[in-house]
């Protein structure tokens, strides 16, 4: 079916009967592939401007592998996330080429190398400690796998301000940044009033009883007094810095 409607376009735009826009704008709600248990959406890319990401955590090994050689057709580069060793395990087994990032809980199939200079636009990734890194290696190899520059700034939390002042002339000139946080999340205002762009904030589930798995954080950033702070859920590095490729895309006109 899916082929018909394909071959009906560019029939349409062979003999001017249809732009090429309208053809782009019609095949934009086409096509998934039906595997029964997942519909991997083949034109998220074309809609969106980034492909279907595979949550891996939760799935069978076999789903997974599935859905990997669904994109591994259509996608240069395929990010799973949440994903162990044995779920890497499985896919290597289809993607020979496939790099697990232990700390990020990440596979990249089809990496390619970002050819942008050191002096291209960056996200900054900021952790306010070592604790929380894992979810900002989260962020990195999501916004690394979309075509980004990302440079980190780790344990520079508020209980030693002169840490992150040390690193003031790296932050003030990143385009995006990124603040992963636990305990009471105040990095995140402490950032946003020091810079002129964009901070996304990531509160985590570091902390002792009463920071209740991240929530205190979640709600310290939502309260922040500093404006132009934008909160994602509790551990969510893949989802700020989704959001941060997204600004980057429009601030290049294309990362790539």
């Amino acid at each position: 079916m899916y082929q018909d409607k394909l071959k009906n376009l560019l029939i349409k735009v062979q003999n001017g009967s249809l732009s090429i826009e309208d053809a782009v704008s019609h095949m934009k709600g086409l096509p998934f592939e039906d595997l029964g248990y997942a519909k991997v959406d083949l034109h998220r890319k074309i809609r969106n401007g980034f492909p279907e990401v595979v949550y891996c955590e939760g799935k069978t090994m076999e789903q997974i592998q599935g859905i990997f050689q669904v994109l591994m057709r259509t996608e240069t580069n395929i990010l799973g996330t949440r994903a162990s060793r044995e779920d890497y395990e499985g896919v290597h087994q289809i993607a020979p080429n496939a790099v697990y990032h232990e700390e990020a809980h990440c596979i990249v199939v089809n990496p390619t190398k970002n050819n942008q200079s050191e002096d291209d636009h960056y996200i900054a990734v900021v952790t306010a400690g070592t604790t929380d890194i894992s979810i900002a290696e989260e962020a990195v190899v999501t916004a690394e796998t979309f075509g980004c520059r990302v440079k980190r700034i780790y344990d520079v939390g508020v209980a030693g301000l002169h840490r992150l002042l040390a690193k003031l002339d790296l932050l003030q000139k990143a385009d995006v940044v990124i603040v992963v946080a636990g305990m009471e999340g105040a990095l995140a205002s402490v950032v946003s009033g020091l810079v002129e762009n964009p901070v996304l904030a990531v509160p985590t589930s570091v902390g002792y009883g009463t920071s209740f798995h991240g929530i205190s954080a979640l709600l310290t950033m939502l309260n922040s007094c500093a404006s132009g702070v934008s909160v994602v859920n509790i551990d969510n590095g893949f989802g700020a810095a989704y959001s941060a490729s997204l600004i980057m895309k429009e601030i290049t006109g294309g990362i790539r």
